[in-house]
């Protein structure tokens, strides 16, 4: 039989190839089959795999499929409006109903399976559908039942049934005979409830980690398909992927063992920077599960913790190592550092070290969209805390996909004390998953542990065994790190901007040089411009970092820093507190305005970093009230009140705190005020203008209790399925940190303006892959509401149209000094024109 009039799966755009969907089923299953595999669910992950798209061997998906690419003249009965047609033509909930079906005769457990892997299937192409839905304007109901009730003339089941390739029906029926069908579910959902806090499957805590168990499955199948299809799709592109062949934990250890060998102590500090190395090189050999590393700034925390995850992950037969961080700058440095290690030369560039933070492509894919997505294919990732979050509760399929690689990993997760207080619980039921189901290691690094454990447990606390941390004496370290002194300076009423300004210059004068660390942007200009204005500016370097400035820019201007702090020569340096955590630079004196006691600590670790004998000055200031406005940005300003408070208490009673305003007695104290005060926003509140009623993300994804009384109320009985969460509309309300930010990218120096000028003119996805990952180096990303305004003003455009992909058309609003602004200067420079 001639391909095109057997079912097709796929038609590529390049030569028209066709791909059979029986070759795709195939294909998705076997992979899947892997996927699921690291948490001992590879028969699951394979029949997800071959029903997931069942559906398309119907005449209605194939007369769509063959019309859109032209297979079908338009003069043959079978054409169709392929454009009226796209996204409304069903074909996954096929399978999801055939798998429902053949499950629920199984009685009850089989109810509960095929609940957990029809909602992968018919979810394949949204992003995880509500069990239960929670909207406004609209009576909780069970849309997954009512999603497997569907009626056959629009999923077209018994047809595609009586079309599918016969070899595929028949290892499904096999499959669902299988008694580990049922069993493997039943056991990893036991384990979840005995190692919950409540031994019951309702709790918080086991319904939110049922739920985490459906959405890794899911990614299983998000990913294979996604593979499967961009293969064929782009066969150059799929020669890049490594698909888990890396070069050999053995061989990476001994690059860095090498380098580490190499390093000669210069300073005194140095000699405990290889203290804290071999203890996390002893540590590597202890079993699995959640560790602390709490090392004061400054401690070399980064070859340190990296030389535990490469050792543990060799001895323990890992797959990859992950670092999450929670902003770029330190992605940007830790990065590079790493890569210059572990990619020596004669290495191909990007072999092991994969760097991944910009979000360049919306969620809402296009097909180039879906081609171009990354599923950290690396032995050694650094990824940022919003797409470390976005994979685990985002919207949509595509952070989804990557879920799976966090399994049987070294998870690393640096400046821990970072983590949005609204995700706490989430993120604490999230770690427990991941290192009790899915094989992975923990470790939670800061100078400043912020008690993940102490939380709630009913609601998700980190289980951390007792003598977990890596340090074998925390406040010895922190005495023996001791390079500077804090000087409290708040005063009432607040310091002017002006005094601020004068304050760092005296200091620049006196300590050689200065940072000025602040808590927005605005305030940064602003200290920025008055200190441009001092007479010898042309003698004093001045800088500013923030966010508004791409990685490849900031880089350059912390370049710069450097060379002239390892110089001795002056400079000034007023900055967000983008640099106070894991920026690797050594000032003479920090001004840092009052916020957390945590921040004001990470800032004290860019002063003195290298322990000359005269300690460093970290000054603490306040501004003025009406300076700076901190109402949108509680964590700041909340932190801020707790700060004030324990800072008071020290001035009162400096023994009870170890003579340290910012030692580990203080933070333990700043931490229990700081969580007391803020534990119900830990659950993730949401507003009934998200989800139609006051809740939180913690209950959506979980009991979802209130939407299941609002059902019961109004049918008269409790919903007849196990799973009643309310996975979209969370996803939906789920903001990783304030909001979801595009990446665009701008024209920085030439080789930001080539990239966009090689991005309008590429046509073909096999470029745009590289040119994208190039792109990242270049791309800020941006708040919905200022992104409105760029667009509205037309600074903001799409490379191609239908990409997603954005850019700085005009020029005029990408400064030297301060990066992206929502006003434009200088002359307009036409770019993709």
């Amino acid at each position: 039989m001639n391909d095109k009039n057997r079912p097709i799966a796929h038609v590529r755009d390049s030569d028209g190839a066709i791909q059979l969907l029986v070759d795709h089923l195939t294909g998705v299953s076997a992979l899947s089959c892997r996927h699921a595999g690291k948490v001992g669910l590879a028969t699951h992950g394979e029949l997800i795999g071959l029903l997931h798209d069942l559906g398309k061997y119907s005449a209605e998906f194939q007369n769509y499929l063959k019309s859109a690419v032209e297979l079908l003249n338009p003069d043959e009965d079978e054409f169709v409006d392929a454009k009226g047609l796209k996204g409304k033509v069903d074909h996954s909930s096929a399978g999801a109903q055939f798998l429902w079906r053949g499950l629920a005769k199984q009685g009850p457990l089989g109810l509960i399976v095929g609940q957990m892997l029809g909602l992968c299937i018919a979810s394949h192409h949204s992003g995880l559908i509500d069990c239960l839905t929670s909207e406004p304007n609209r009576p909780a109901e069970d849309t997954f039942t009512k999603r497997m009730n569907k009626l056959d003339a629009r999923t077209h089941l018994n047809e595609a049934l009586g079309k599918a390739d016969q070899a595929i029906l028949a290892r499904a029926q096999e499959l669902l005979a299988q008694p580990e069908m049922l069993q493997g579910i039943q056991s990893a959902i036991r384990k979840i409830i005995l190692s919950a806090p409540e031994k019951s499957d309702r709790s918080i805590v086991a319904q939110q980690q049922i739920g985490l168990l459906a959405r890794f499955l899911f990614s299983c199948l998000i990913d294979a398909d996604r593979i499967d299809t961009a293969d064929f799709e782009s066969p150059k592109q799929a020669r890049l992927r490594m698909r888990g062949s890396y070069a050999g934990w053995e061989s990476l250890i001994n690059r860095l063992e090498k380098h580490l060998a190499s390093l000669q102590p210069r300073h005194p500090i140095d000699q405990l920077r290889q203290d804290i190395s071999r203890h996390c090189l002893e540590g590597a050999s202890r079993s699995k599960g959640i560790y602390t590393l709490t090392v004061p700034t400054g401690g070399g925390k980064t070859l340190a913790s990296l030389r535990f995850a490469l050792h543990h992950a060799k001895k323990h037969g890992m797959d990859r190592v992950i670092y999450v961080i929670p902003f770029t700058s330190i992605i940007d440095q830790n990065a590079e550092v790493v890569r210059g290690i572990l990619e020596p030369d004669g290495t191909d560039p990007g072999s092991v070290v994969l760097e991944h933070h910009s979000n360049l492509t919306p969620e809402a894919q296009t097909w180039r969209g879906k081609i171009l997505s990354e599923n950290w294919d690396a032995p050694v990732v650094y990824t940022t805390s919003v797409q470390f979050l976005e994979t685990l509760f985002g919207t949509g399929t595509r952070g989804a996909r990557r879920m799976h690689q966090l399994a049987n990993a070294v998870l690393i997760f640096d400046e821990i004390q970072t983590l949005p207080v609204n995700c706490v619980h989430l993120f604490n039921n999230a770690i427990n998953f991941l290192v009790d189901r899915c094989g992975s290691t923990v470790v939670l690094c800061t100078a400043t542990q912020p008690l993940l454990d102490k939380v709630d447990a009913s609601k998700g606390a980190i289980r951390i065994p007792e003598g977990n941390e890596l340090m074998p004496d925390v406040k010895q370290l922190f005495d023996d790190l001791k390079r500077v002194e804090v000087k409290n300076r708040r005063k009432p009423g607040g310091w002017a901007m002006e005094e601020i300004a004068a304050l760092a210059q005296e200091e620049t004068v006196k300590a050689g040089s200065c940072l000025v660390i602040v808590n927005t942007k605005k305030s940064a200009a602003r200290i920025y411009q008055l200190c441009s204005a001092f007479r010898w500016k042309g003698i004093v370097p001045i800088y500013h970092l923030s966010t508004s400035m791409c990685p490849k820019h900031r880089k350059a201007v912390l370049a710069k820093i450097r060379v002239l702090l390892i110089d001795g020569s002056p400079v000034l340096c007023v900055s967000t507190q983008l640099i106070e955590a894991g920026v690797d630079v050594d000032f003479g004196a920090v001004i840092r305005f009052t916020a957390g006691l945590d921040s004001i600590a990470q800032a004290a670790g860019r002063c003195n970093r290298n322990g000359r004998p005269k300690p460093g000055i970290v000054h603490i200031v306040n501004p003025r009230a009406e300076d700076e406005k901190l109402d949108m940005l509680p964590d700041i300003q909340i932190g801020k009140e707790k700060a004030d408070w324990v800072l008071d208490d020290y001035e009162t009673d400096p023994a009870r705190f170890g003579y340290s305003s910012i030692g580990p007695e203080a933070m333990s104290l700043y931490y229990e005020r700081y969580f007391f005060q803020r534990k119900a926003a830990m659950e993730y509140p949401v507003s009934a203008q998200m989800v139609g009623r006051q809740d939180s993300l913690l209950n959506l994804l979980s009991a979802n209790s209130q939407a299941v009384v609002a059902y019961g109320q109004r049918m008269g009985q409790a919903p007849n399925i196990y799973l009643r969460q309310s996975f979209m509309a969370a996803a939906k309300a789920f903001k990783a940190i304030d909001a979801p930010t595009r990446g665009v990218i701008v024209p920085h120096k030439k080789k930001g303006r080539a990239i966009i000028t090689a991005l309008c003119a590429a046509y073909f996805p096999d470029k745009e892959f590289d040119l994208l990952r190039r792109a990242q180096q270049f791309s800020v990303n941006v708040f919905p509401q200022v992104l409105e305004r760029l667009i509205k003003a037309g600074a903001v455009q799409e490379i191609q149209e239908g990409t997603g992909i954005l850019f700085l058309a005009d020029s005029r609003y990408y400064s030297d000094e301060f990066g992206l602004s929502e006003t434009p200067e200088g002359k307009m420079e036409v770019l993709c024109g």
